[in-house]
């Protein structure tokens, strides 16, 4: 069985958290992993600190909180595995100062969440949320007032990345005019245009829907004022994060009569757990869909998220390679059979990579190959040598100042 961190990968311990798939678990026992315990729920904070003291891998989804004070009592996590979209919930520089690459799932769940929306958009056009609770009441709603059909309507996205996209090539196969708005310039799949302002986009599109990043830079950037710019009648959905839209404003605006409806998946709090009470000034607004953060809840998008996940912590720690990680630098490595691996994760400063080198030098040890790339604070230089020429190596790299982590793979 091949080692890491010098002992077996039977004796590393893994947390898999907040139901992760079992796909997870069965790939990380096929790599030879042994010690893998599985969780259904999230763990408190000082609870977490205390499981994490002798835990090599995490696996988490959107409600587990990895901060900076957690990280530090986790002497041993080599890795964290989002299995998620979102990284929010981890401090993801205090996680790369401190050597460990945080991983997620960005693509596997691309099309659960665009079916939600078409989904979404379709029932709240024929106003299917009202005549649902009408029925539920006794009361027979059979009209078309206010009902459309989405062919002919614009749809305008914001945000137009791997979820926004997808959206986009779904509305137009059902007729929609597509147009987006984002940061950065892009070409349209499809017919889709993209809108020079946000303004400009809200001001043409029957549905806006939001698939933006959370954050700072998004906060709230659908409060009263844009939706005023929303054209009368028109819909709203939020399935991207729960910090982007003011919902007190979307109240005000469908009790206005401005906008006819809203669809929901996100939240600026959220409850942690089935018997925590969901609280939002939306409830009871029968022109309003409200769903429990369920964009990637298909078995399709959870197993592939586990699948991805898993496999990018099992690639990690057996051969090095961070693609994809996203907080320390992506370095993409192949095989090292009939070599031993150096892994060193240090902070970017000038003379570092040839600190590093001097070691080899000093020691008289040849270098096979050598990879080398930075993200921000944080270097990551890969060097394999051959075999038994590691052990010396390694005890020096450690002592370089300016180390982060240092590890062989044998």
């Amino acid at each position: 069985m091949r080692k890491t961190l010098s002992f077996d990968k039977g004796k590393m311990n893994v947390l898999l958290l907040e139901g992760v798939h079992p796909v997870a678990a069965e790939l990380l026992k096929e790599d030879g992993y042994t010690a893998i315990e599985v969780r259904s729920q999230a763990i408190e904070p000082l609870e977490l600190k205390r499981v994490l003291s002798d835990v090599h891998l995490l696996g988490i989804r959107s409600r587990t909180q990895v901060t900076q004070d957690i990280i530090r009592s986790a002497p041993k996590l080599l890795a964290i595995g989002c299995f998620c979209i979102g990284t929010d919930n981890v401090d993801l520089s205090a996680a790369g100062l401190a050597g460990i690459p945080v991983f997620n799932a960005p693509f596997s769940n691309t099309r659960s969440v665009a079916e939600l929306t078409i989904g979404n958009i379709i029932a709240l056009l024929r106003r299917v949320p009202e005549k649902n609770e009408a029925l539920h009441r006794g009361v027979w709603l059979k009209n078309a007032d206010g009902c459309f059909e989405v062919r002919g309507k614009t749809l305008g996205i914001v945000g137009y990345g791997r979820i926004g996209s997808q959206v986009g090539i779904l509305a137009e196969a059902l007729g929609m005019r597509v147009i987006f708005y984002d940061i950065e310039r892009k070409l349209g799949i499809g017919n889709a245009r993209q809108c020079k302002s946000l303004t400009t986009l809200l001001g043409e599109s029957d549905v806006v829907t939001l698939h933006v990043q959370g954050g700072e830079s998004t906060k709230h950037m659908i409060h009263a004022g844009a939706i005023r710019k929303m054209k009368r009648g028109a819909i709203l959905l939020n399935i991207a994060r729960g910090s982007v839209v003011d919902i007190d404003a979307v109240r005000e605006a469908i009790l206005s009569g401005h906008i006819a409806g809203a669809a929901l998946d996100v939240f600026p709090v959220e409850p942690t757990s089935k018997d925590q009470e969901f609280l939002c000034p939306l409830r009871g607004m029968p022109s309003v869909i409200l769903t429990p953060h369920i964009g990637a809840s298909t078995v399709e998008a959870q197993r592939n998220i586990g699948i991805e996940v898993a496999e990018k912590l099992i690639t990690y720690v057996s051969n090095g390679s961070t693609i994809s990680a996203v907080n320390i630098p992506e370095v993409n490595l192949p095989a090292h059979e009939g070599r031993h691996r150096l892994l060193h994760i240090h902070r970017n400063v000038p003379g570092m990579l040839a600190s590093v080198n001097q070691v080899f030098s000093s020691l008289a040890i040849n270098i096979a190959s050598q990879y080398l790339n930075t993200r921000g604070e944080i270097g990551y230089v890969v060097i394999d040598v051959d075999e038994g020429a590691a052990a010396d190596a390694l005890v020096a790299m450690k002592a370089i100042p300016g180390t982060v982590k240092a590890r062989v793979l044998y």
